[in-house]
């Protein structure tokens, strides 16, 4: 999972993509990077490992001049070095092109071949991220026939892109001379807006992985980046687009509203946080149905993301809500932590219970989801260390059960505890006294209510069904060698 960003404007853009990555840092923690463009044509970078704050220091910004620019930030592949593997990529042919992907894409050795032995280009890293740039900057190289490309030609090209990549994509690209550009994988499953601002009567214009970085930097929101659709903005930054057609639905990506996103973020017209607060509007009512013999005395949410579902629980059930876990906002999220013990100690770490409010109580604590287990687990042996009579578990989300292919790090089938195992498998594991899922119709539903233009969605996580196809036992497999570093 990644945050891309995009800014055109001016003056100087320097200080503006480092706010906007901050906005995004819940996006990666990993690795952070931002690439500017300066009138004469020169492209600078900044990257490396860390959070931005720690990557682009007061010396790297008098180095990032420009008046437009692109920034990533980068959440852990197992596996993978975060030196390699920060963005954005840059490629010196043709042009000077700066890339920065967020998504995965799932034809990548193919693409590797065909790079290497028909197109003759050359790769530093095993990022598809870099994949993508390559490709990019030979379609442009084949439409524009090495002279100064054409909207049309760029247009034409980055179509070519998208005939040739498979997966999930939304990208930010700075083309040294020629602008910025921004475009979306065909299937929508990764999220892209764009905003604007007016300064002095020019307008500036930003792109984004989410509305939050647009509304906390003044920018007015216009729309989201339809799936398929490409932006181009050019140097006197007046702003060009083209819908490709395609007979894809467009399904963005179901974990993105559950856990991904921030709450303050709308994403396709969907609003985060009201879709979070009416998935817990039906999860109690599934509580209600499921254990109408239960006695809860407090519902406790899992910081921070099950917050906005466990409130509503609590109110719906007309059960106490109380804070019983202080988060230590410095530990990163452990599902993507490489390591059973690395997990284990990282949630302790991450969390400390407030004892009065769990000593001799049934209590119901909510999650956002459960994907190996081991958090889930940790923590409720800290709930009966704190003195929880009961515990019970309920996650706002449906079962976690196959990997995600398109960006998101989760493990391999193996390693997610609902993988082929039944809710009554999971709850022994875990160690709680009754554990219940949302229903997956309920997720739906809770999304589609904030826009019913949107009725389809990305849900392998749940449903082991992948929208771009071509996924199989081999594949997986694969991405499991790769993913555990083997």
């Amino acid at each position: 999972m990644c945050g891309v960003l995009a800014v055109l404007k001016s003056s100087p853009v320097n200080t503006e993509l480092f706010d906007g990555l901050t906005c995004l840092q819940h996006r990666g923690q990993d690795a952070a990077g931002i690439s500017t463009l300066e009138d004469n044509g020169r492209i600078h970078v900044v990257k490396g490992a860390g959070l931005v704050r720690d990557v682009v220091r007061t010396r790297h910004m008098h180095r990032l001049k420009g008046n437009m620019g692109i920034g990533h930030v980068r959440y852990p592949t197992a596996g993978t070095d975060s030196e390699e593997s920060a963005q954005p990529f840059y490629v010196n042919s043709p042009f000077g092109i700066t890339l920065a992907h967020n998504g995965n894409l799932i034809n990548t050795d193919k693409l590797v071949k065909e790079l290497s032995d028909r197109d003759f280009r050359h790769l530093n890293t095993s990022s598809d991220s870099e994949v993508l740039l390559n490709v990019l900057a030979n379609e442009l190289q084949k439409q524009s026939e090495g002279n100064k490309p054409t909207v049309d030609e760029i247009f034409k090209a980055v179509r070519r892109v998208q005939e040739r990549c498979k997966g999930a994509y939304a990208v930010t690209a700075l083309i040294s001379g020629i602008g910025i550009l921004a475009f979306r994988d065909p299937n929508g499953i990764r999220p892209l807006v764009y905003g604007t601002r007016k300064e002095d009567g020019k307008t500036s214009v930003m792109v984004a992985s989410e509305t939050v970085a647009l509304d906390q930097l003044g920018y007015a929101f216009e729309r989201n980046v339809n799936p398929g659709e490409v932006i181009f903005i050019d140097l006197d930054g007046k702003m060009h687009s083209h819908q490709y057609e395609t007979n894809l639905p467009h399904t963005p990506c179901l974990f993105e509203f559950v856990y991904m996103a921030r709450p303050d973020s709308i994403m396709d017209g969907i609003s985060v946080y009201k879709t979070r607060l009416r998935l817990g509007t039906k999860l109690a009512e599934q509580i209600k149905q499921e254990w109408a013999d239960k006695k809860i005395d407090v519902v406790m949410p899992i910081p921070d993301t099950s917050r906005t579902a466990a409130f509503v629980v609590a109110k719906v059930l007309d059960v106490t809500f109380r804070e019983g876990f202080v988060k230590n906002r410095y530990i990163g999220r452990t599902f993507i932590m490489p390591g059973q013990e690395t997990r284990k100690k990282s949630v302790r770490q991450k969390l400390n219970t407030i004892d009065l409010e769990f000593k001799d109580k049934n209590v119901l604590l909510v999650d956002d989801s459960i994907v190996r287990g081991t958090t889930s687990k940790e923590i409720i042996n800290m709930a009966r260390e704190a003195g929880a009579k009961k515990v019970y578990f309920a996650s706002a989300a449906p079962m976690v059960a196959f990997p995600n292919v398109y960006g998101i790090d989760m493990p391999a089938a193996d390693e997610l505890i609902a993988h082929n195992r039944s809710v009554e498998e999971i709850n022994k594991l875990i160690g709680s006294d009754d554990l219940i899922f949302q229903n997956l119709k309920n997720l739906y539903d809770a999304c589609i209510e904030g826009n019913p233009e949107v009725s389809k969605f990305e849900d392998s996580v749940f449903t082991g069904n992948y929208v771009c196809g071509d996924i199989d036992k081999e594949y997986l497999d694969k991405l499991h060698k790769d993913r555990s570093g083997r």
